[in-house]
């Protein structure tokens, strides 16, 4: 799995790949009382969040550095390709919580860039036609 040219463990599982609802639906009563229906293909914005599952996923404080770095940046469009081959323009989601989330597999109080950290990305799609 790669992150921009950041490589990431093939093992980072995306918990919630299946929420994704590509048809926003809207609706609401007229006044004699009929149900009004509204539908619209969404185009891009689908959440990708890939994080371990304590047991997989993991990856070095220098790789959680690299990523924390790349996520200073504002409006950085990247592509995330997946182990399946699947591909999507990213950027980091904010809007629920810090975008990069590392803890410490063996917690030091002076890691070096070597040891183990549990990982949790979140990201947002932007322009890709495999929403």
């Amino acid at each position: 799995m790669i992150l921009d040219t950041i490589t990431l463990p093939d093992d980072l599982l995306w918990i919630n790949e299946f929420e994704w609802n590509p048809v926003e639906q809207s609706t609401e009563r007229s006044l004699t009382g009929a149900l009004l229906v509204q539908e619209g293909q969404l185009l891009h914005g689908r959440s990708i969040i890939l994080s371990g599952n304590g047991e997989a996923g993991w990856v070095s404080r220098l790789t959680v550095k690299n990523l924390f770095a790349l996520s200073k940046a504002a409006n950085k469009t990247m592509t995330l390709m997946l182990p399946d081959s699947r591909q999507f323009s990213v950027i980091f989601d904010r809007s629920n919580g810090a975008p990069v989330e590392a803890q410490q597999v063996l917690p030091f109080a002076y890691p070096e860039d070597s040891d183990q950290y549990l990982l949790t990305l979140r990201l947002l799609t932007v322009h890709s036609g495999l929403d």
